[in-house]
């Protein structure tokens, strides 16, 4: 309980600060240069100070593009897995009994003799 707690209180500041920031309106590419043009002093330091090529930013059209058409495929993605989950419980539960009853008929059939007659002895 403590630990959903946790997630929910996460969840929801995140969406809260992204709601503040103004993700959600139409404005995104405004979002995005922002962040862009926060972000580039700190990339120039970085570039300062690893010697590495890194690739220049894609502009600011083509993230809010290359985000947009992720998180969709991600939605379609879930929704279809949402969607097939009660056949993907049906084959797991029909694999799960079909190697329960292998493995019962693969084992050695125990042979019992039968118990020898118990023959009443009377003392005369």
């Amino acid at each position: 309980m403590f630990r959903f707690a946790i997630k929910a209180g996460l969840g929801g500041s995140a969406v809260y600060y992204s709601k503040q920031e103004g993700i959600w309106d139409e404005n995104t590419e405004k979002v995005c240069e922002r962040y862009s043009s926060a972000l580039k002093p700190h990339l120039d330091t970085v570039k300062k100070q690893i010697p590495l090529d890194i690739p220049a930013l894609p502009s600011s059209g083509e993230l809010c593009f290359v985000t947009k058409h992720y998180y969709n495929e991600g939605v379609k993605s879930t929704f279809h897995f949402i969607h097939r989950l009660p056949c993907y419980a049906g084959q797991l539960v029909k694999k799960s009994s079909d190697a329960i009853k292998q493995a019962l008929d693969a084992q050695p059939a125990q042979k019992t003799e039968p118990a020898a007659p118990v023959v009443a002895t009377t003392k005369k």
